[in-house]
């Protein structure tokens, strides 16, 4: 494999620059000038921007198809806490779910696939914002991709919990499909010696926290499993006080669209219920968004399958669905693809402030990856 990128100094770069969703002009200005280095003099080669976004085309030879690549660049709101000498230069963000290193790797399969003109046309989509605001929906509805948009999408994420040198995907649902949930009950606050003056939005939102769980326990089929988590609850000053708004914000997790579009359905008539009868005011919010259920292509996904167990120094391991969410799912729904899981050995998990990837992957990814690439641009 010849390569002249430094990767891990890449890597490094853009660890220490995170930005959020769409704020990421410092990552992207890096990635132009780095994408500029790689496709000089490549005749074949065209680029777009979309906001923070990049697109790179490589125009095939002889094209029948257009086969897309996608990576991720935003950062995350966390303190970062690893330590590290290239630790984030930005305070309060940090890389912590890997896209640095997804970054990286796009950087170094595209100089792998520039070297010579592909048979069929190839996208490099550097997509915005797939942690908050489903960058890659918003792209494809605001029609970023025009007459770009690949026939076949690949992406990858980075997996702590796997060892370098290890793949892993299947040939079904990888990543599960999420809803944020935003939550807020009314009522009516007052001194906590008069009780029956006021209406204790606290203890009608400890009774819905509570009720929710019976989604899972009760209306969920065991089989299928789904996820409702409500992490941060918000009520109330001080101790003889009763509160007047309680705010909660949790997330539905499943693995399929219906089984989320029930959660949800429950969700809010639990809430309602909940509401009518402490005699509260209910605002609620349910956001889908962009991120779908990450559902591979059984066909495509067989043929990477098929690619990676017959490749040296790869284990491939068919894995099981995550309950993780991912925005990729979006444009797997627009278009036929593959997204797989590439081992990093940490033994912090994604969003964890310390969480840091072993860079031996960096390398190890392009070398595997990029001969896929090749095979199905030549195909």
């Amino acid at each position: 494999m010849d390569m002249t990128l430094d990767l891990v100094k890449i890597r490094r770069d853009l660890h220490q620059i995170p930005e959020i969703g769409l704020e990421e002009f410092k990552t992207q200005a890096y990635l132009l000038e780095r994408i500029a280095e790689i496709t000089e003099g490549k005749e074949f080669v065209e680029q777009r921007t979309w906001r923070t976004g990049i697109l790179v085309f490589l125009k095939g030879s002889n094209p029948e198809k257009t086969i897309g690549w996608r990576t991720d660049i935003d950062g995350l709101p966390i303190i970062e806490q690893t330590g590290l000498d290239f630790a984030s230069c930005h305070e309060g963000r940090m890389h912590a779910c890997g896209h640095d290193v997804h970054m990286t790797l796009a950087l170094g399969l595209l100089e792998q696939l520039v070297h010579v003109q592909p048979k069929n046309n190839l996208l490099f989509l550097f997509q915005p914002a797939e942690e908050n605001e489903a960058g890659g929906m918003l792209m494809y509805e605001d029609g970023a991709f025009g007459d770009w948009l690949p026939d076949q999408f690949y992406g990858l994420h980075v997996r702590p919990d796997l060892k370098v040198g290890e793949i892993a995907t299947n040939r079904g649902t990888l990543f599960a499909g999420t809803c944020e949930v935003k939550i807020t009950f009314k009522g009516k606050g007052g001194h906590a010696a008069f009780p029956h003056e006021a209406k204790d939005a606290l203890v009608a939102a400890s009774y819905f926290v509570t009720q929710v769980q019976t989604i899972v326990s009760r209306n969920v089929d065991p089989i299928e499993g789904a996820v409702v988590t409500f992490g941060s609850l918000h009520a109330g000053t001080t101790n003889n006080v009763i509160a007047e708004t309680a705010f909660l914000h949790g997330t539905i997790r499943t693995l399929t669209m219906e089984m989320n579009l029930l959660t949800q359905k429950r969700l809010e008539t639990i809430a309602r219920g909940v509401a009518d009868a402490f005699e509260m005011e209910l605002e609620l919010e349910l956001k889908q968004g962009g991120y779908l259920p990450v559902e591979n292509n059984p066909d495509l996904a067989d043929e990477l399958m098929t690619f990676f167990d017959q490749a040296e120094d790869v284990t491939l391991i068919d894995i099981l669905p995550a309950m993780t969410g991912e925005d990729f799912g979006y444009l797997l729904s627009k278009v036929d693809g593959v997204m797989l899981w590439l081992g990093v050995d940490s033994p912090y998990a994604l969003h964890h402030p310390q969480m840091s990837p072993k860079e031996e992957a960096l390398h190890f990814g392009v070398k595997a990856i990029s001969p896929f690439l090749q095979m199905k641009a030549n195909q």
